[in-house]
């Protein structure tokens, strides 16, 4: 009889009964009520997580999974890579089961000719016995497994030439070799598409295989050149106006005239802004009440269309979003070994408007106009909306602290390469999960030490990247106003590295005064010039290691307040004392009248409240020439300022021991104290003019003067230019008893 598999069983839900015939039997036919003995399991011997282990195939099974008990003898630490699991139930044989989350591992089954290699998720099961893994039919169908139950009982894996592997009994020693490509697509994967990343080449080979395994299975995550733009799910963008229509005519400009060079370049972007998706054309039917001009921005010869949205700006509603800052996030790659960045491909384009809004987002080119699909850059709530979404996509990866993520820039790190794949996977899914795109061209794989958000980072340092600086001083010398605050901006980012960064800077921050005439004197381009050098020679600093203590330097003068934080820590098995950060403010006019013991207190409070974030919780020393600090916390009758100063810093009392050192040693914070920064937003030691915290507590204190203060100061009357003339009237024989009267007790006496 001739069998059609892909007929269905039952036609018109009639059977011919009359056309039956028995099957095929290939063994023996078991004794009466022995049938159950003839089956045979269908366990294979697999290597899991570098261990022998059993893997049974279980084409009855819905989903493949595993059982907890067993799972922590095979992998003890599991749970710290548990994937999380939705709403589903589990049930067997009518029971159900408790689901914990998703193993994700990588089940490599042994052949003479050479291992295979597959990538399974398995729901960890709380209430399962098995002592094997299940390998159930959903990863049977996806890599085409096939169980062939002939008289040499085996199975395969894949079409293209599939290997027999047959179910052995389970052996404890496996060798295991180098596991190779498993399929054709991984090798295209790996020279067409993975060769665009920088990949370390300190990375071993089998290091570099895992890398590409990992990336292939996840490979939807990676733009292609020949793929669609990323288009992100749940996270629309929407703009809100704060007025209502009719628009002023602000909003309804003309396209600026545009000469043969920049109109080709502007036409050339807008066909391929069509061709992947993110303008459209404005049908002839359509109302449009809005429009932007474009222009063309020249970039080392490239050009860059740029939206004019100032006027749409202006009438949108804002919407605010905490951003954390850089030098912040980079301290997280302390003690890092292997460290990844990654970026969104054309990041804000990735994110589609919301249809209400298209209106808002319409540009103007020549005689054409179109339609942003997708947020465009320079809009005012683009970089919020990016980076709450982002945030909102990596929750758990955040909170963990080896995830950093800037915009559309993404860092991760890791001491270990298992865990760092581990980190890429979890990653790389979120990130296909919602359908966004990164650019190989720009991930950097593996690396010890590489280029990050403006800085050169590694494990243990933090260094300035010398080709920006580079390509920012090696202009020629500014000729205006915003290109001196171009230049100080540019530096005052890498200011933490600079010692007496205000010393070499305070020449040209007076000339961007308001009232100041711009005049290149030779006081201010030798600024420039040591501004460019100290750029250029600027010291690496270490990456905080919050486990150890600290050290801060500490130091005040008549010009201002300065510090420097160091840290211990072993390097080549040595311990180095190395510099974390400078920091350094000018004095406000009201600091200007204290004295030198409260200028040294006000640095130490100022410097606490702004290092708030490496110091709150940690040991530290605090390292000063002026005893006063030292006895500051036992102090019984501060005044007024100390009391506050005091308050100010009591968290800090348990865990700061305040070091005296000699004026003549102590030369590292003294600098930056006599060449402070100037006192404003850009500095992280700003201190707003208008806040002078006001703390509700008055101090009385009482004190009574001996005899022989009160007589020394009697007798400088009697020696005083115009005091002697009182003092006759009060001594001589024609007394004036009015003014002898008029006297405390204490001097009466001495009168009458």
């Amino acid at each position: 009889m001739e069998s059609y598999s892909h007929l269905p069983q039952l036609r018109n839900g009639q059977l011919d009964f009359s056309k039956i015939q028995d099957a095929q039997l290939i063994k023996t036919k078991p004794n009466r009520g022995k049938g159950f003995k003839a089956g045979n399991s269908c366990i294979a011997e697999v290597v899991i997580d570098k261990k022998p282990t059993k893997n049974l195939l279980d084409p009855g099974a819905f989903c493949s999974c595993v059982g907890k008990s067993f799972l922590k003898t095979c992998v003890p630490n599991f749970e710290d890579h548990l994937l999380p699991i939705d709403g589903i139930k589990f049930n067997s044989a009518s029971n159900p089961m408790e689901k914990l989350g998703i193993f994700k591992t990588n089940v490599i089954f042994p052949h003479i000719n050479g291992n295979l290699r597959i990538t399974v998720e398995f729901v960890v099961i709380e209430n399962c016995s098995s002592t094997h893994f299940i390998l159930g039919n959903n990863y049977l169908i996806m890599y085409r497994i096939g169980l062939h139950n002939n008289k040499d009982r085996y199975f395969t894996i894949g079409d293209n030439k599939p290997q027999k592997i047959s179910f052995l009994p389970f052996k404890r020693q496996i060798k295991v070799s180098k596991v190779p490509p498993v399929s054709l697509e991984l090798e295209i994967f790996k020279s067409e598409r993975l060769n665009e990343a920088e990949i370390s080449l300190h990375l071993t080979d089998s290091q570099k295989n895992e890398l590409s395994a990992v990336s292939y299975n996840q490979k939807e995550a990676f733009a292609s050149d020949k793929g669609p733009l990323g288009a992100i799910i749940g996270h629309e963008v929407d703009i809100i106006f704060n007025i209502e229509g009719p628009y002023p005519p602000l909003l309804r400009r003309p396209a600026y005239a545009a000469s043969p060079k920049p109109r080709e370049a502007l036409e050339i972007h807008i066909k391929k802004l069509l061709d992947i998706g993110v303008i459209r054309n404005i049908g002839h039917n359509e109302e449009v009440e809005i429009t932007t001009p474009l222009i063309v921005a020249w970039n080392n010869g490239k050009p860059r269309m740029v939206g004019d949205f100032i006027a749409l700006n202006t009438y949108t509603v804002p919407y605010r979003y905490p951003i954390r800052k850089i030098q912040i996030s980079l301290t997280q790659i302390s003690q890092a070994v292997y460290i990844t960045t990654m970026d969104a491909l054309k990041g804000f384009h990735q994110n589609v408007v919301t249809p209400r809004a298209r209106q808002y987002l319409r540009i103007f080119v020549h005689c054409e106009v179109y339609e942003y699909l997708r947020m465009p850059f320079g809009i005012k709530n683009a970089p919020s909306h990016f980076q709450r979404m982002i945030n909102e996509i990596f929750p758990e990866e955040l909170s963990e602290g080896w995830l950093i993520i800037y915009i559309d820039d993404i860092i991760f790190c890791s001491e270990t390469w298992e865990e760092h794949m581990y980190r890429l996977s979890r990653v790389v899914t979120k990130i296909q999960s919602v359908n966004m795109k990164i650019s190989l061209k720009k991930c950097h794989f593996g690396f010890k030490e590489l280029k990050a958000l403006g800085n050169v980072v590694s494990g243990l340092s933090l260094g300035i990247d010398k080709n920006k600086v580079a390509a920012v001083f090696l202009t020629p010398m500014p000729q205006n106003k915003k290109e001196i605050q171009s230049s100080l901006g540019f530096a005052g980012y890498y200011r933490k590295h600079i010692k007496d960064f205000e010393s070499i800077a305070r020449p040209l921050y007076k000339l961007c005064d308001k009232d100041t005439v711009f005049l290149m004197t030779v006081d201010r381009v030798k600024a420039f010039e040591s501004l460019r050098q100290a750029l250029t020679t600027a010291p690496l600093l270490l990456i905080l290691d919050f486990k150890l203590p600290f050290k801060l330097y500490i130091d005040a003068s008549g010009d201002g307040l300065g510090a420097a934080l160091h840290q211990v820590q072993i390097i080549n098995d040595k311990p180095v004392e190395g510099l974390i950060c400078f920091i350094s403010r000018q004095i406000k006019p009201a600091e200007a009248t204290y004295g030198g013991s409260q200028m040294e207190l006000l640095c130490l409070v100022c410097t606490l409240e702004k290092l708030n974030y490496f110091m709150e919780g940690c040991g530290f020393e605090v390292i000063t020439y002026c005893t006063t600090v030292k006895s500051l916390l036992n102090m019984k009758t501060p005044n007024w300022n100390m009391l506050r100063w005091q308050i100010a810093i009591q968290e800090y009392r348990g865990n700061m021991t305040i070091v005296h050192k000699d004026g003549n040693i102590h030369k590292i914070a003294d600098g930056l104290s006599r060449w402070t920064e100037p006192n404003n937003i850009d500095n992280p030691a700003y201190v707003p003019e208008e806040a002078s915290p006001q703390i509700p507590i008055e101090g009385i204190s009482v004190t009574e003067l001996n005899t022989t203060f009160s007589e020394e100061v009697r007798n400088s009357y009697t020696k005083d230019r115009n005091w002697s003339i009182l003092c006759q009237l009060l001594t001589k024989d024609c007394k004036e008893n009015s003014l002898i009267h008029a006297l405390d007790e204490i001097w009466r006496k001495s009168y009458d």
